[in-house]
């Protein structure tokens, strides 16, 4: 089966899951109260484990594209359904490294939303007068929540989609490439998928050699799912309270 055949057929399927979890008929827990605040909440986190990216001048664009573009509390809905749809018909445009972690990005965003559904769900059930979360409830919902191996798949994607960006966003002729794809983007209702690209262009143009970045954040995260499925009573390092 060709590399073609084989990435249509994974972004079919992550389409339909895409759009299935995304759905508040189909998915109820769309609308739980608690979404939101958990949302809220695990951006501060992330916010907090970047500091010192973020004081980096060097790295900070990097940081600041992680946090707005990869993994953070932003609805993502509308840009992976445009690498989804746009995908199929940009294979001999784009390099086969960026269709790859363009995919990759998709599943990223789908298997987040699917655990927020899922910590919001045990939320629910575990506190269901509370209005705020804190470090304390969010590591216990977090152990309860379990999938431990899916957390690390989740891990695994994120370091894929930055290492693969970084990477694929470094190919001689990309630049022009999206300054010309600029206007036709946005005439074709992709701008969330362009603008994408443009940010993560920009942020790793300005890092240079983005392993040693990207493996800095692979292991912060899963050193911190490690301490919360193990019960540790600071499982944050006191970065949040």
């Amino acid at each position: 089966m060709s590399r073609t055949r084989d990435l249509s057929q994974r972004l079919g399927c992550l389409l339909a899951r895409h759009q299935a979890v995304h759905d508040p008929a189909r998915e109820p827990r769309n609308r739980l109260r608690w979404l939101p605040e958990l949302r809220r909440w695990q951006a501060g986190r992330l916010e907090a484990s970047f500091d010192r990216f973020l004081r980096d001048p060097r790295r900070r664009p990097a940081a600041q594209f992680f946090l707005s573009d990869v993994y953070n509390d932003r609805d993502f809905s509308r840009r992976d359904a445009d690498i989804a749809r746009v995908l199929p018909m940009m294979q001999r445009l784009l390099p086969s490294t960026l269709l790859t972690t363009l995919s990759d990005a998709i599943e990223l965003g789908l298997l987040t939303h699917a655990f927020d559904l899922r910590l919001a769900s045990v939320l629910q059930s575990a506190a269901p007068r509370r209005r705020q979360l804190d470090a304390t409830l969010y590591a216990q919902v977090y152990r309860n929540a379990g999938l431990p191996r899916l957390r690390n798949h989740q891990i695994d994607l994120i370091a894929r989609v930055g290492t693969g960006l970084a990477g694929a966003l470094r190919t001689p002729g990309i630049a022009t490439l999206l300054k010309l794809s600029r206007g036709p983007a946005r005439a074709a209702g992709l701008a969330e998928l362009q603008g994408f690209l443009e940010r993560g262009f920009s942020a790793f143009v300005q890092l240079g050699d983005a392993r040693e970045f990207i493996g800095e954040i692979e292991l912060d995260e899963r050193e911190t799912s490690r301490r919360l499925f193990a019960g540790d009573p600071d499982p944050f390092r006191g970065r949040i309270a």
